[in-house]
Formats: structure tokens, C-alpha cells, sequence
């Protein structure tokens, strides 16, 4: 089945049916996320190797652009999900691309501090304030994240902090979702679209093991250049300016980060 029918079946039969709640309720597309993974969807621009889609970004750009006229809160999360995944088929694990193109596993950005947007949202992702700390094999880290996409939903985030040693740059990594010390407000505090499980994450700190890391430590900023923002302001753009502004109960209210990165 080619990926267009796979979207296409699943738009019609679990998105367009639940969407509705999903946009007035504020409810996570938990059953459309479980769908796109069965399909294929969540694994389409994993490797063949590993039993993904081997699809790129014009692929991923289709996908969200389609999903986004049907509900743009199940678009948002693949807009996250598909960004970490560019990410983590260079630098992630076998096992975690394997879980990823089997459909069992969703995973989002952690890359956002201020939550004011004062900086613009594609400003803040070159520079983190988390800080990270190596003892053994083990690193803690400290951090406030905000805008996360499914926080509390995902099931794992890239995650960018200060570097451990080097002397400039950040370093990113990839954080369990269930880690300890993970914790997501039970009231979501993010813009976005409603429903899409848009909130901040903190770690106070949160373990990882020192193999969590994503490429060199002080590299983050290249690849967040070089992968993360073309992938995310495609993505955006994909999904149109109207799928990632705040619910209209929002409207007249202070302008938040999702404003300043839908209209860049």
C-alpha cells in the first residue's frame, strides 16, 4: 500500500471522525497517532533498513499539509514528530529507529526556553540555557522546556542543552519520555493548536546515560542548522499559518511564541 493510501484511509476512518473533539475538547489525537503509526505513517522517513518508509521531506510536507485540513492539532504533532526524526536517523540509535519505523513510537522537540517568543521561536533554537552535568556514565539534566509538542504524550524528545565541555555551540540529546523527574503540568501551558498536547516539560534534572547523545557534544547548533529548522519551517509552512494559530477562545490575547512562528 503506497503512503498515500495509507493517509488517505486513515484520514477518512480515524482523523475526520475524531477531530472534532480533538479541536473543541482539547482531547490528545492519542487513537490518530496509533493509526498513523499502524500505517506506516510514523516511520515514513525512517529508513528501508530499518523497516521504515525510506521517504524524505517533500513526502513529510505532503502528509502534514493533507492532515492539516483535516485537524491541525494530529498536523502539529507530526510536524514535531517528523523534525525529531530527521534528527535521530542521523544520530539516534538502531533501536529507536527500529521502534519508530514499526509505528511504536512518537517522538517531539525539546528545544524551546523563553517562553515569551520574545526572540522568535527559530532565534531560541540556536541557543539553550539547560545546563548538563556528566558523572560516570550518567548526565543530568536541568532544564524549563516550552512549546513541546505531545509533552506527556511522546515517547521520547530531542533535547538540547549547553555542552558538557566544549566551548561554545549546544548539544542535543534524546530523553526517554518516561525518564524519572519528568514533569508535565496536568494543565497544558503551550500555544499551538488546541488539543495538540502543547505544553512545557521540566527536568529538575532528568538522568540520561552519556550515550544520549546526538552527535558531539557542542554540535547541536550544525545540525539544528542544518536539519532541524529547514525541516521545521517546511513543516509550517505545510500545514498553513491558520492550523498553528492558538484556539479562538485565544484571540485579542497577549501574542504568544506559535504566533511569531507561524508568521516569520
Amino acid at each position: 500500500m503506497s503512503y498515500r493510501t495509507a493517509l488517505s484511509e486513515v484520514l477518512t476512518s480515524v482523523i475526520a471522525p475524531s477531530a472534532e473533539a480533538t479541536g473543541k475538547k482539547g482531547k490528545f489525537p492519542r487513537e490518530a497517532v496509533t493509526a498513523l503509526g499502524r500505517s506506516g505513517l510514523l516511520g515514513l522517513t525512517v529508513s528501508t533498513e530499518f523497516g521504515g518508509g525510506g521517504r524524505g521531506l517533500p513526502e513529510a510536507v505532503e502528509v502534514v499539509a493533507l492532515t492539516a485540513r483535516v485537524c491541525p492539532a494530529t498536523a502539529a504533532v507530526l510536524q514535531s514528530h517528523y523534525t525529531a526524526v530527521a534528527v535521530l536517523e542521523s544520530y539516534g540509535s538502531p533501536w529507536v529507529r527500529g521502534e519508530i519505523a514499526a509505528g511504536r513510537h512518537l517522538s517531539s522537540l525539546a528545544l524551546v526556553e523563553d517562553g515569551t517568543g520574545e526572540q522568535g521561536v527559530e532565534a531560541q533554537l540556536l541557543v539553550s540555557r539547560s545546563l548538563a552535568a556528566r558523572s560516570g556514565d550518567v548526565v543530568a539534566l536541568r532544564a524549563r522546556k516550552h512549546q513541546v509538542v505531545a509533552a506527556g504524550e511522546a515517547d521520547s524528545y530531542v533535547w538540547s542543552s549547553q555542552p558538557l565541555a566544549a566551548p561554545d555551540g549546544l548539544t542535543l540529546w534524546v530523553v526517554p519520555a518516561h525518564a524519572p523527574d519528568l514533569f508535565v503540568p496536568a494543565r497544558p501551558g503551550g500555544a499551538g493548536p488546541y488539543g495538540s498536547g502543547t505544553s512545557t516539560v521540566f527536568a529538575d534534572p532528568v538522568l540520561v546515560p552519556a550515550d544520549a547523545m546526538l552527535g558531539g557534544d557542542g554540535g547541536g547548533l550544525d545540525i539544528v542548522l542544518r536539519t532541524v529548522l529547514p525541516w521545521l519551517l517546511e513543516l509550517r509552512a505545510a500545514a498553513g499559518v491558520e492550523a498553528l494559530r492558538p484556539p479562538a477562545v485565544d484571540v485579542g490575547s497577549a501574542r504568544r511564541p506559535a504566533d511569531s512562528l507561524a508568521s516569520s
